[in-house]
């Protein structure tokens, strides 16, 4: 079926290709999703914050943000709470245990993306780097 597809559907098909692959092997590497990593990221950036404020920055829905946090919740890395003053707020922070995880989480990273770009020179680095931005920028026309 690639066979008969335009160059631009198959660039298109190996682009969707290496997402799911890159996701799948990152959280199979590092032990958490590139999502939850980002959101632990910000998390540690701040004391704390409204769950409401976490999904807006993070740009997902309500059912995803919940998920997240109700699996690292599980996994004693955050903690939710209500705000006293308005129960109708529900503050997040890292728990201590959290903060610690960031750190390997972060070495795991570095070293999985050394992994799937190695034998790229700083060249082609740059020029991958150039390629995605313009397809990204491409989207946002779209």
């Amino acid at each position: 079926m690639i066979n008969a597809c335009s160059k631009e559907a198959i660039i298109l098909y190996k682009l969707h290709f290496l997402n799911k692959e890159i996701s799948s092997k990152f959280e199979g590497c590092t032990g958490v999703s590139q999502s939850r990593l980002e959101l632990l990221h910000h998390l540690y950036r701040v004391d704390e914050i409204s769950q409401k404020e976490l999904q807006q920055v993070m740009n997902i829905d309500n059912a995803a943000i919940t998920r997240h946090l109700k699996q690292l919740e599980a996994k004693e890395m955050i903690v939710r709470r209500k705000k006293p003053s308005d129960n109708r707020i529900t503050l997040v922070s890292l728990t201590d245990d959290g903060r610690q995880k960031i750190s390997s989480y972060q070495e795991e990273k570095e070293r999985f993306v050394t992994s799937i770009l190695k034998g790229f020179n700083e060249k082609e680095l740059d020029v991958l780097l150039n390629m995605l931005n313009k397809i990204k920028n491409n989207i946002e026309e779209i």
